[in-house]
């Protein structure tokens, strides 16, 4: 019988798997334990072997195409069988398995759903929730229970420690019983108001508040509960009370992290209103609290005593704020968009990498010596990138969903301030041009942008983009990339600064740079070995002249 083969799940996070390699074709025989492809999952491209022995009849997924895991991977079975019928039941189970599931859940169903039997919740048991412990919290864990199911509890006992979308904090209980059931257990979690907890007079018959609550007779007393939980607060505001709620032997219910800061800060919480549940004391009422003015008597002024002087009235200074709404130009909502979209879209990394600019502020006062020529650290910069691109070509590439497109030409964007924004000019072929001509084509470029000259083609096409801040005293910073560029290249300023050379402390100068990058495209050693070759030619100019 022929063996319907999905694709398997290789990994906990894999949700969809590509076929890089088959390793047997259609009419090969097949062994149980033959590698029958190399799949590609999210983690790593892994062996998949064979748990069936025949032919291999049909191939449902091609080299290099992808598919949800449980898609059609082939089917295996004795030569020349017919199998129409799996394909076009696009590779499902057999009919007579899938209608006993379908009956098994229809069964499932319907005992969930039937109403059980069982009268009202009894008299003196307690019905005890997953409590919101925080503003935000919509499901807690119990990372711990205090009690188990047959002790005894106390009102005012700790009956779990239950984790929050902010802490964990100690729940206590308002009730004295039994605790007869617990509806969570450690490590679970749950959301708000599900059953926590029963408490109850010892020998109480559960199974029957179980069945009452699950027929949804047990409502009523949750609602008559929580009727109950609103109206005290309200009537506590209505009628102001002048300490915290106690039982009958004089306890104090606050939480105990509303303990502690009343500890720390020498608060008395007899005197602290209460906001949580029941009139419970939390955290915010402590941090609140404001003791009340106690009138001082003033000794009447004697001649023994005279009265002290009067201060002079304090000027504070007076002033009118203001404000004002400036409409954001095109350009502004434009970079905005477009970085908010590279920021959100691209998970960005950073690189940063220290260089000695010794040898290239020399290198940089020779050529600035001879006639007419003049260059800057930043053309240097854009030289040693365009060339070291040249030998990392996956920085040089763009993610487009399916495929990466890996750019055989350098086109170099240079990052450039002006009143509206940031504009980034385009070099196109930049590894093709001499450092003079580099010098030249950023001066250009630059000028026109600021002058709003530039064309917007001379804009367009970037694979890389540098952006430089140094001349602004800035030593080091992380840019957001340029899309649809896999890097940009932020560069701080050069420093003088001690050194170690040969084992000496020496006077130097360094500058540091950072890569980020798109993690889609390039990863960490990629980025690192671009940063290290970007380095070698800038602590040694030489070679970029070659």
């Amino acid at each position: 019988m022929a063996e319907v083969i999905n694709m398997p799940r290789l990994s906990d996070t894999m949700e969809e798997g590509t076929v890089a390699k088959w390793l047997k074709k259609v009419g090969d025989k097949v062994e149980e334990g033959d590698i029958l492809a190399e799949i590609e999952t999210d983690k790593a491209t892994m062996e998949f072997e064979s748990f069936h022995e025949g032919t291999l009849l049909h191939i449902g997924i091609q080299e290099g195409d992808g598919a949800p895991v449980d898609s059609l991977l082939a089917i295996i079975g004795e030569e020349g069988e017919d199998i129409s019928a799996l394909l076009n039941g696009t590779g499902t189970a057999p009919e007579e398995p899938k209608a006993e599931q379908v009956k098994e859940e229809v069964q499932q169903e319907t005992t969930v759903d039937a109403p059980a039997s069982g009268g009202e919740v009894p008299e003196g048991v307690e019905i005890i929730t997953m409590p919101r412990l925080s503003d935000t919290m919509e499901e807690g864990t119990v990372a711990s229970w205090l009690k188990k199911v047959g002790d005894t509890v106390e009102e005012g006992d700790i009956l779990a420690e239950i984790e929050t979308d902010k802490a964990t904090m100690e729940f206590e209980s308002f009730y004295s019983g039994t605790l007869l059931h617990i509806g969570i257990q450690e490590g679970e979690g749950a959301p708000v108001d599900s059953l926590l907890a029963i408490i109850g007079p010892e020998g109480t018959n559960v199974d029957a508040i179980l069945n009452a609550k699950a027929s949804g007779t047990a409502d009523k007393k949750g609602e008559a509960v929580a009727e109950k939980t609103v109206e005290a607060p309200v009537a506590m505001d209505s009628q102001p009370v002048e300490s915290a709620p106690a039982n009958s032997s004089g306890r104090v219910f606050a939480s105990p992290l509303a303990k502690k800061i009343a500890a720390d800060k020498g608060i008395d919480l007899t005197q602290v209103n209460g906001s949580g549940d029941h009139g419970r004391i939390i955290k915010r009422d402590v941090e609140n609290y404001q003791p009340a003015v106690v009138p001082v008597a003033v000794p009447a002024t004697t001649a023994e005593s005279p009265a002290p002087p009067a201060m002079a009235p304090i000027n504070l200074p007076v002033g009118e704020e203001g404000s004002e709404e400036v409409k954001n130009s095109t350009m502004r909502k434009v970079i905005a968009k477009r970085l908010s979209e590279s920021k959100f879209s691209a998970p960005h990394y950073y690189l940063t990498i220290e260089v000695d600019m010794d040898n290239a502020k020399a290198s940089r006062a020779q050529i600035n010596g001879l006639p007419d020529t003049k260059v800057s650290f930043n053309d240097m910069v854009l030289k040693a990138c365009a060339m070291a691109l040249k030998k990392h070509p996956q920085v040089n590439t763009s993610w487009n969903g399916d495929t990466t497109r890996y750019n055989h030409h350098v086109h170099m964007g240079v990052a450039v301030a002006v009143d509206e924004g940031l504009v980034v000019p385009v070099l196109k072929f930049a590894d093709q041009m001499s450092l003079t001509q580099i010098g030249a084509s950023v001066k250009d470029l630059a000028g026109r942008a600021r002058t709003k000259k530039i064309k917007p083609d001379e804009m367009e096409g970037s694979t890389f983009t540098v952006s430089n801040l140094g001349m602004f005293g800035i030593l080091e910073f992380t840019s957001i990339i340029n899309q649809p560029n896999s890097a940009i290249l932020s560069v701080g300023a050069i420093v003088d600064k001690p050194v170690v050379k040969d084992g000496a402390i020496v006077p130097g100068s360094t500058m540091k740079v950072t890569l980020a990058c798109d993690h889609r495209t390039v990863d960490g050693a990629t980025g690192a070995q671009f940063l290290q070759t970007l380095r070698a030619y800038l602590e040694n100019p030489v070679t970029m002249l070659a």
